[in-house]
């Protein structure tokens, strides 16, 4: 096979895994409630691959009597809900340590970290970034100093008005949080958390910049890359695997500059794997706890769903899959533990139900099998179940 395309609709999740409770996420389904606080929302082509035909999503509500595609439900067999864990069991790659979730930054850590970038700082507790920013922004434009807090996930995360401070300084100090944030302190990622003013509301762009803990071990991006073959990361999948195992990248402001790169990737004449993120699901939706605004995110990514399958040529497929839930009526604004779709397209794909799958890592493994490159540690390939 010449090419995969995996996409990641970023925490569409489709009911809380057996474990949820003890993560306080009992009762997570990203997907049904979704659909519950949108009736009538139209996302015909994913139901049509069988979204809503996968062993418990949607309620069993909605099913379609001739799906187009194949389709699986994953469990996630890492422990956590953060996005570098579901996006590197994808790949293949265990996570058996769960990153280190916090409050706050000890308090000497902190005094060392404004003593490396000649700075105080304001913050340091768990909140959205949203909300953060309106509540110390003034403060922040009015002294200069950075912002800081964290969430549920393993993150540090740094805010700025880039008119007081510049995007490329931001970054600077990102990358010196990066480097302290190891052995005791170990954090998944640090978050550039850039933002404006436009007509007196702090708005966040799109040059939010992550900076992760490398991958651990080999994943389906290495594989492909040493056998010569092109990994085309889209959006944030750079960042997520610090860029290792990627020959090119592409930057994306939105959901649909990603399915317009993807698209482009498409276009090209080249062996290997396009690897996409589509984060406004997450971050825009999801973490605001806006139902609507994900139902209609969704249907603006079904929408252009056609042309992505269209551009596939006879000797490629097409996965789309989540991360992690993120259920937009669960309490606080956090991540949700939940199994996560699979949708399998290709002009050579047969429509078949996979059913329950173990892991995540059955898509880097099918990927893999798919592109004849080294098999990987986690995963059992589902090739053999979807071809015709």
């Amino acid at each position: 096979m010449k090419r995969v395309t995996i996409i990641v609709m970023d925490s569409l999740g489709i009911g809380a895994l057996p474990d949820a409770e003890s993560y306080g996420d009992a009762g997570a389904d990203t997907l049904l409630h979704i659909l519950e606080a949108t009736p009538g929302l139209a996302i015909p082509n994913l139901m049509s691959l069988g979204l809503c035909n996968i062993r418990g999503a949607a309620g069993g509500r909605s099913r379609t009597k001739s799906p187009r595609g194949a389709y699986a439900r994953l469990n996630e067999v890492s422990p956590g809900k953060d996005t570098i864990t579901g996006h590197l069991e994808i790949a293949g790659l265990l996570t058996e340590i769960p990153f280190k979730t916090r409050e706050r930054f000890p308090d000497d850590f902190i005094r060392e970290f404004e003593q490396r970038i000649g700075a105080e700082t304001l913050g340091n507790y768990a909140a959205s970034g949203t909300v953060i920013i309106e509540e110390l922004g003034p403060e922040h434009e009015r002294t200069g100093r950075p912002i800081v807090y964290t969430s549920a996930d393993s993150v540090f995360q740094i805010a700025a008005n880039t008119a007081i401070i510049p995007l490329e300084r931001l970054y600077e100090i990102c990358r010196i949080a990066r480097e302290m944030l190891i052995g005791e302190l170990s954090t998944g990622r640090v978050i550039a958390r850039p933002y404006v003013i436009e007509n007196g509301k702090r708005i966040r762009t799109s040059d939010r910049k992550d900076y992760a803990v490398p991958p651990s071990g080999p994943t389906l991006l290495d594989r492909v890359k040493e056998t010569g073959m092109t990994v085309f990361a889209v959006g944030k999948i750079s960042d997520i695997f610090n860029a290792q195992g990627i020959t090119e990248s592409v930057h994306t402001d939105n959901n649909m500059d990603g399915v317009d790169k993807t698209l482009a990737a498409l276009m090209r004449d080249f062996s290997g794997l396009i690897f996409t993120n589509l984060v406004d699901f997450d971050s825009k939706f999801g973490h605001r706890r806006d139902p609507a605004g994900y139902g209609a995110a969704l249907a603006e990514f079904d929408a252009r769903l056609p042309e992505l399958m269209s551009a596939l040529s006879d000797d490629e497929i097409m996965i789309l899959c989540a991360d992690h839930g993120n259920d937009p009526v669960h309490s606080g604004w956090d991540h949700t533990r939940e199994a996560v779709p699979a949708l399998l397209y290709g002009k050579n794909v047969k429509p078949v139900d996979l059913g329950v799958r173990n892991t995540f890592a059955d898509i880097g493994a099918t990927a893999a099998e798919a592109l004849s490159v080294a098999p990987l540690t986690l995963g059992t390939s589902f090739l053999a179940e979807i071809l015709k």
